[in-house]
């Protein structure tokens, strides 16, 4: 059995897609719904790609219906592909030294915790070569409350092993107080990392237990995974 959970956000944690998604969705609304221009003032950071649908259909006066949802998800996930290889993305610093350790530790389960829907996030990680290290994760489809996602991964991993897990041996990666919120939600430890929308100073207001300006420095992480 793994000693340790290690969950980890995609965009301004793992990997900056230059804006992929954003004018992904944007295409979206111009092919199924024939509206073009900005996005408004819908905020993208940290939230599930259900509620940002949501909030996207509605400053455009649709009807968060199911069906108008799976429209605009599907138009999404067929043009993030193009949109990925249109736009200078990069995998952020010390990502792939710190994956490939953990993949190498059998004491250690990676997985995602991501507002990306499940196929987004896939296409999001293969563009980039990340996509095997994650057996599992929970995804943004369905929820309009991040937090949910931690409720989700959680009754995954217990399911996993079939038994309870240790609360402080989940941790959840992120570069937003959203992820620490999720972290909390089921006493899980939280990483933030400052290399998406929020400064360092910003991201200590929310009191995660481990802060870095990026995943470089390796043993940040690694000395708390394996201490008591």
């Amino acid at each position: 059995m793994a000693s340790s959970y290690v969950l980890f956000d995609i965009d301004g944690t793992l990997i900056r897609s230059g804006g992929a998604g954003e004018a992904a969705m944007r295409e979206a609304l111009r092919l199924e719904f024939g509206i073009c221009g900005q996005l408004g003032d819908v905020d993208f950071h940290g939230r599930t790609d259900r509620s940002i649908g949501r909030d996207l259909l509605a400053s455009h006066q649709l009807e968060d219906s199911a069906a108008n949802w799976e429209r605009f998800k599907s138009a999404y996930l067929s043009m993030l592909p193009s949109t990925l290889d249109e736009r200078v993305g990069a995998v952020l610093p010390g990502v792939v030294g710190l994956l490939d350790h953990l993949s190498r530790n059998d004491d250690v389960v990676l997985g995602l915790i991501t507002g990306n829907s499940r196929e987004g996030a896939r296409i999001k990680l293969r563009h980039f070569g990340l996509n095997d290290y994650f057996p599992l994760g929970a995804f943004g489809d369905d929820h309009w409350d991040r937090t949910a996602l931690a409720l989700d991964v959680k009754e995954t991993l217990e399911g996993l092993v079939s038994s309870p897990i240790a609360e402080d041996r989940v941790w959840i990666v992120g570069d937003t107080p959203l992820d620490v919120a999720c972290a909390r939600v089921i006493g899980a430890r939280a990483v933030a990392v400052a290399t998406g929308k929020y400064s360092v100073d910003e991201l200590a207001q929310s009191a995660p237990d481990v802060l870095a300006q990026d995943l470089s420095d390796h043993s940040v992480l690694l000395g708390q995974l394996h201490g008591p």
